[in-house]
């Protein structure tokens, strides 16, 4: 208790005053022992006086040497040998960055970055790349370019290495420990549950960081993940083959009473299930006989699964003897001729025929015999002579029956309209490419006509001629057909009735698209007037209820607005479809002129004639064009002429080497990976990009959210085509050029084509025969034919009219 007192009252540490460590928390070294009383062992020095006791500690420090102080000493030594290795080793690099960069250029930099540069080559952890010396290119590289150390990247490169080498000779390079195994194995879940132990992922980073063989396990599961991917895909089309092939044969049906089969349609409250998803849902339609039907909806919504559904007569309420043709592929490429290709749709025509062959054959052979006087071994299934006679009889009746003489003439009226040659007419179909096929397969389906005709964008593969001449032939189709189009002035003119699909939902409408439309959004006004109106009564007699819910006197007026409320009509809001948007990308960068230009450039393929001669046009940043003419008479041609694809054969094309062109069409569509989704596929098109970029550049064409991560074998054509042009568009061109960019779209999605062309800071060249897109989107007309592009100074209206003359 005194020393502690003493302690107090001196205000000193308990070392100030006892030279070794004191144990403060016995207590036992101020209590007096048992056989000693108090003052049997007096302190030494009087409390207080800390002189004595300062000198005696002073001696006892001289005898003992303090550990802590031979520690520090220890430690400051290791320090001043670390010190002297740094500085040794920032030395032995200053000067091999003197020797390699040279006097002239150490004096033209500045000293402290060359001391930085000196000094980070100095440090023993770092990783110089040995012995390329890419570590030294990826940590100094931009610094020396910069700072004027080296001329440009290949000169830093070689500079790099340089310094790797010489920094080697001096033992600044130390190569890397090989990697050596524990030998006891680390388990960090030894002890764990085998059921709460986690399993094992793939490692997913990719780097420096990454051994061989997880580079090896990861690149296994690429090819795993892709594996599957193409089974995922061919099982796909196999299903897709497979509901085509169910699909029931259909041919020319010939009536005995020449009267139709099928009249009125009736469906009722049918669903469209593909892959699990609802895409009709309770569906109510009825298809009047001879009525013509757009069927209208946004990309993806099951249009060509609901045609697809009729043809198979999945959907009850369709006669089983209805006759519908779904023209949704081409005929297969064989050595038959396009015009008999289309006559043999008439089954019992081709029969009749083939049996009247036989029979003429056999009179004749019997004819033979019977002048001669020889007989001969009568073949089973032959006929006696009036047999013959009788049977050819019937088939002639039959044959004039089915007006069998005028079927050619109108199976090559409908190729002729379809802008078939007659020597075209008479070229097998294998020799055809897949577009003309497809008309084939039109004409076939025309010639036949079917109960139904269902015709999914039959205009796709059609040239301006011969879109108006199937407008005109299906004005006077007697029977009902659907047809999905994006075209609008195609279906103002050849149908009668919209069907709209949205929200799984199936409407009618009376009139032709422009009607639809006005319809439609009168309704929508209507309905959202009649939603506020609803929702305003219901809040004003829910109020009500809430207040005198618990008013006794009121009880009767509580209960009858209750009755009243339960009673009034739900009315659904609107629901608006997301506005579509096609964002093209501008351009950072606007090269002046001249852009493209043509100066008396012809053109012919190798053995052939020339296709153009002598053609001069120029096309700039401001250029709004649209090409117009016959299929065949060159326009893609120009537009690879254009693009670089081909040279002129004669002449000069110029095009500015500042320029980025983009080309859409066709084959970019058909090219597209099937098997990933649009977002894989872009990364695939544009390696090391961020992801987010690219998420960000396919929504702005409208594939976004779960669209993006879906397989490409799962979408629509129109969003097949979103994705295309998200691809051509990704570098910023300043020059695009479309060749049917409307193929494929619904007509909201040309819409918004249309508002994308308004505002792209770039020039316009497109293909096309959709009035309007053309309407919409440019301010000149060119015209091709006779080898020659010459600007028509009319409307696409008057053009049309120019055709029809």
């Amino acid at each position: 208790r005194s020393t502690w007192i003493g302690l107090l009252l001196s205000r000193q540490s308990p070392r100030a005053i006892h030279p070794w460590p004191i144990r403060l928390c016995s207590g036992h070294h101020d209590r007096p022992r048992r056989h000693q009383t108090a003052d049997a062992n007096p302190p030494k020095y009087p409390v207080g006086d800390t002189g004595e006791r300062e000198r005696e500690r002073e001696r006892a420090r001289s005898l003992v040497p303090s550990r802590p102080l031979a520690r520090k000493r220890k430690v400051r030594r290791r320090l001043d040998d670390g010190e002297e290795k740094m500085a040794a080793a920032a030395a032995a690099s200053m000067g091999v960055v003197r020797e390699v960069l040279g006097n002239y250029v150490i004096e033209e930099v500045d000293e402290p970055i060359i001391d930085y540069i000196a000094n980070v080559l100095a440090d023993e952890d770092f990783d110089f790349g040995f012995p390329d010396g890419h570590g030294i290119f990826d940590a100094l590289g931009e610094l020396l370019i910069d700072a004027g150390c080296v001329a440009d990247q290949e000169h830093c490169l070689e500079v790099c290495s340089k310094l790797c080498e010489k920094l080697g000779k001096h033992g600044l390079v130390k190569p890397k420990q090989a990697v050596r195994s524990l030998v006891t194995p680390l388990r960090m879940n030894e002890g764990m549950d085998s059921d709460v132990a986690p399993k094992k992922q793939p490692d997913v980073f990719e780097g420096p960081l990454l051994s061989s063989r997880d580079k090896a396990k990861i690149e296994r599961k690429k090819r795993k993940d892709e594996r599957q991917r193409e089974a995922q895909y061919q099982m796909h089309v196999a299903e897709m083959e497979s509901l085509r092939a169910g699909m029931p044969p259909v041919f020319v049906s010939h009536s005995n009473d020449g009267g139709p089969a099928v009249r009125d349609i009736h469906m009722e409250n049918f669903n469209v299930t593909v892959g699990g998803r609802d895409l009709i849902q309770e569906a109510t339609i009825t298809l009047a006989y001879g009525r013509h039907y757009g069927l209208v909806g946004r990309n993806g919504t099951g249009k060509t699964s609901f045609l697809r559904a009729m043809a198979m007569h999945a959907i009850d309420g369709i006669p089983k003897n209805c006759q519908i043709l779904h023209v949704e592929q081409e005929v297969v490429g064989d050595d038959t001729t396009a015009l008999q290709c289309v006559l043999n749709a008439d089954v019992e025509r081709v029969q009749l025929l083939q049996e009247e062959a036989r029979l003429v054959q056999q009179q004749k052979d019997l004819e033979i015999e019977a002048e001669f006087g020889e007989g001969s071994d009568k073949r089973k299934g032959d006929l006696d002579k009036d047999a013959i006679s009788q049977r050819l009889e019937e088939i002639y009746k039959r044959l004039d029956f089915i007006d069998a003489d005028a079927a050619e003439a109108r199976a090559a009226s409908i190729l002729a309209g379809l802008s078939f040659t007659p020597e075209m007419q008479r070229k097998r179909t294998k020799e055809f490419s897949g577009g003309w096929r497809m008309r084939i397969a039109l004409a076939r389906a025309l010639f036949i006509e079917p109960d139904l005709l269902l015709l999914d964008e039959p205009t796709n593969h059609l040239d301006l001629h011969a879109v108006l001449w199937l407008e005109t032939y299906l004005l006077k189709w007697p029977k009902t057909f659907i047809v999905v189009s994006h075209a609008r002035e195609f279906l103002n003119t050849v149908v009668t009735d919209i069907l709209h699909l949205h929200g799984r939902k199936l409407h009618a409408y009376k009139g032709d698209y422009d009607t639809f439309e006005r319809t439609r959004e009168e309704h929508l006004k209507n309905q959202q007037k009649a939603f506020e109106t609803n929702e305003k009564a219901r809040s004003h007699m829910q109020e009500f209820i809430d207040k005198f819910r618990y008013n006794a006197k009121r009880a009767s007026l509580v209960q009858s607005r209750i009755k009243a409320l339960e009673r009034m009509e739900h009315v659904d809001a609107v629901v608006s479809d997301p506005d579509y948007k096609f964002e093209f990308p501008t351009p950072d960068d606007r090269p002046g002129p001249p852009i493209i230009s043509f100066s008396d450039a012809s053109f012919g393929y190798p053995g052939g004639p020339l296709l153009f001669k002598n053609l001069n046009f120029g096309i700039d940043l401001d250029s709004r064009i649209a090409m117009v003419g016959a299929n065949g008479i060159g326009k893609s041609t120009i537009l690879k002429l254009i693009s670089g694809d081909l040279q002129p054969t004669s002449g000069t094309v110029f095009r500015s080497p500042k320029v980025r062109m983009a080309v859409f069409n066709q084959h970019h569509v058909d090219g597209l990976d099937l098997t990933v989704n649009p977002l894989l596929y872009m990364m695939k098109c544009y390696p090391g990009v961020p992801e987010q970029k690219l998420r960000a550049h396919l929504g702005s064409f409208g594939v976004s959210g779960s669209l993006a991560l879906q397989p490409m074998y799962t979408l629509s054509g129109g969003q097949k085509s979103r994705v295309a042009f998200a691809k051509i568009t990704f570098k910023k061109p300043h020059i695009i050029l479309l060749d049917e960019p409307s193929n494929h779209l619904d007509l909201d999605a040309v819409e918004a084509l249309i508002q994308g062309l308004l505002v792209f800071q770039g020039g316009v060249l497109m293909v096309s025969h959709d009035e309007h897109l053309i309407t919409g989107s440019v301010d000149e007309l060119w015209a091709v034919s006779e080898g020659k592009v010459t600007p028509f100074s009319g409307t696409f209206k008057e053009y049309k009219k120019m055709l029809t003359k």
